[in-house]
């Protein structure tokens, strides 16, 4: 349970980071990542005893794009794996919940993964509705071209790609 919620906390400061950065992309905002997990260790709601680390880790690389690259972080996610996935599979099994557990795992596996389900998902949606897909560089061909936005045509039926009118 404690490398559960350990890994969950990691997680979700990485992505408050994550949201950070995107914020200060828009906004055109100066950010001192640094600075900030200072603040927040400081006195804030939030404080916790490894915002050092990632104050660590953004003064030792202030472009770091997310947390999970650092190696601190890397390794205490490393190490807390196999106890985060034995909680979420027991509490499963037992009828628990663990929606922050569980999503955060969901996050770091979809991250860390350059491939998942999503790809399959990503055929149904348009063989359904005409959502479109990307190809893949390594399964492009002369009628599948690599990067663009393509539907195909699954049942030989319909053909307009508009999802409102295509009809499966």
């Amino acid at each position: 349970l404690e490398q559960a919620l350990y890994a969950s906390k990691i997680i979700s400061y990485a992505q408050g980071f994550m949201l950070i950065r995107e914020a200060g992309k828009t906004y055109g905002w100066k950010l001192n990542n640094p600075a900030i997990a200072l603040m927040w260790r400081g006195g804030c709601i939030i404080r916790s005893v490894f915002l050092a680390e990632i104050t660590k880790a953004y003064r030792e690389n202030p472009e770091l794009e997310n947390l999970l690259f650092n190696n601190f972080f890397t390794e205490a996610i490393t190490k807390a794996q196999q106890g985060w996935r034995r909680t979420i599979g027991l509490a499963a099994t037992w009828g628990i919940p663990t929606p922050a557990f569980s999503t955060a795992l969901g996050f770091y596996d979809g991250y860390r993964s350059e491939r998942l389900p999503a790809n399959l998902l990503q055929a149904q949606r348009d063989y359904f509705g005409a959502h479109t897909f990307k190809v893949l560089p390594e399964c492009a061909d002369d009628h599948l071209p690599a990067g663009q936005d393509i539907h195909i045509n699954w049942t030989g039926k319909g053909g307009n790609v508009s999802a409102s009118t295509y009809q499966a």
